[in-house]
């Protein structure tokens, strides 16, 4: 295994992490553009370009795109997050030229207005679905009350009237932006020709021209509230919970992530036997995510609507005794064991090591091996956990509930239309 890094002059930067023992290659494209990234007017810009970048370019169509990605047989993709877009592929090793000239060329989009306006009506069609669909939006809705008007408030798929209502020339101002070659990441895994890659690059992106692109990346300030949403055609309630939570940048995320898998991990954590163990509800999970500047815990539950009030005290008793009495020793090896075996089972496929090298060079610019960041989850201790409850503390969270229920608690819900 090496690691092997590259710099073009335009300042678009290769890295890669050469497995020559491995039987497939994986490549991404990794653009820091996402939600928090855009202003209320263009929300949903960054999750709509990734879309266009697949409707053709100067030299291909659509189809032209689609066919190339099935003739090389690779696992090919994209997505949009809060902070970033990535475009990627898996294939067999001897197509690694011609994947990485699609995948550079579509880098460059023809945003052609035709396409644009056929693809606005995909996106709003998939805006719709994922409001009628369970949980019905509440992960957003509690995103947007948490941060408010923190950049990450903003969702990634943006609103009817906010696509609806998007220009191709705000989308072309947009992509000028945000996709400058010094704020794209290029990442391998697996088996890689390295010096093949610099060359086809170089000749594929050297020309692409460098501008500035900032990202403010503020601390959230802490937050609480409750919201209750009512949708009638929904059986379950669905609750989700946001505190703050440790930074991509602070090293107590680590911390962080053993926390929430002894208290809300899918099995043998705190919730799992006291809220999926015992039938109280389907779902009871607490996960750690970062961001640039600040991060957060989220906790998700969904149950029958006439056990949501007793779940809510049983989530609120979890948190509290952890953060008066803090975690056992056995919890936290048990946690631990838990994380470090699925990093390993992840890694053994160049496909799943290539997001881990790529998100860490785009958001740390630093490379670390499986073992090395198995060492990091290894050192954590009791103290280092407490160290995160008392910084952080779960109690004090904005709470959104989707669901049957006209009212909790004496609190009014409020209607949900139909999509």
């Amino acid at each position: 295994m090496e690691f092997r890094q590259h710099t073009l002059d335009n300042g678009l930067e290769i890295v890669a992490e050469c497995n020559p023992q491995a039987h497939s290659t994986a490549l991404g494209f990794f653009v820091k553009a996402g939600s928090r990234d855009e202003t209320d007017e263009i929300n949903g810009v960054s999750h709509f370009l990734e879309h266009m970048a697949f409707k053709g370019t100067p030299t291909r169509s659509a189809a032209d795109v689609n066919r190339e990605l099935d003739e090389i047989g690779s696992m090919s993709n994209a997505y949009t997050t809060e902070e970033q877009t990535v475009y990627y592929a898996a294939f067999l090793p001897e197509y690694q030229d011609r994947a990485v000239e699609l995948l550079s060329d579509i880098l460059r989009p023809s945003l052609r207005e035709d396409d644009f306006a056929m693809e606005k009506l995909v996106i709003l069609e998939e805006i719709a679905k994922y409001d009628d669909q369970p949980p019905y939006g509440a992960h957003d809705k509690c995103m947007s009350a948490h941060f408010q008007s923190h950049p990450l408030g903003r969702t990634v798929l943006g609103s009817t009237q906010s696509v609806g209502a998007l220009t191709r020339q705000q989308m072309l101002d947009y992509f000028r932006s945000r996709y400058s070659p010094g704020n794209i990441v290029v990442a391998l895994a697996g088996r890689v020709d390295f010096p093949r890659v610099i060359e086809q690059l170089e000749r594929q992106c050297g020309s692409w021209e460098p501008f500035a692109a900032p990202r403010e990346t503020p601390r959230a300030a802490n937050h609480a509230g409750f919201d209750a949403y009512y949708k009638e055609p929904s059986v379950q309630q669905y609750v989700v919970q946001i505190s703050n939570g440790p930074a991509v940048e602070d090293e107590h995320r680590y911390a962080a992530r053993v926390l929430a898998a002894v208290l809300g991990d899918d099995s043998g954590s705190r919730m799992f036997w006291e809220l999926i163990d015992t039938g109280l509800a389907e779902c009871a999970a607490l996960g750690s995510y970062e961001f640039q500047g600040t991060g957060l815990f989220m906790t998700y539950l969904s149950c029958s609507p006439e056990d949501t009030l007793e779940n809510l005290d049983a989530v609120r008793r979890i948190f509290q005794q952890a953060e008066q009495e803090g975690v056992t020793e056995e919890e936290l090896q048990q946690a631990k064991s838990k994380i470090l075996s699925h990093l390993v089972l992840q890694s053994e496929r160049p496909s799943n090591r290539l997001f881990s090298v790529g998100n860490n060079w785009l958001q740390h610019r630093h490379y670390r091996t499986v073992r090395q960041t198995m060492d990091l989850y290894q050192r954590v201790t009791r103290n280092d956990v407490q160290a995160v409850l008392e910084q952080y503390h779960l109690g004090q969270h904005t709470t959104v509930t989707v669901g049957p229920l006209t009212e909790i608690n004496g609190i009014p819900a409020k209607p949900l239309p139909p999509a």
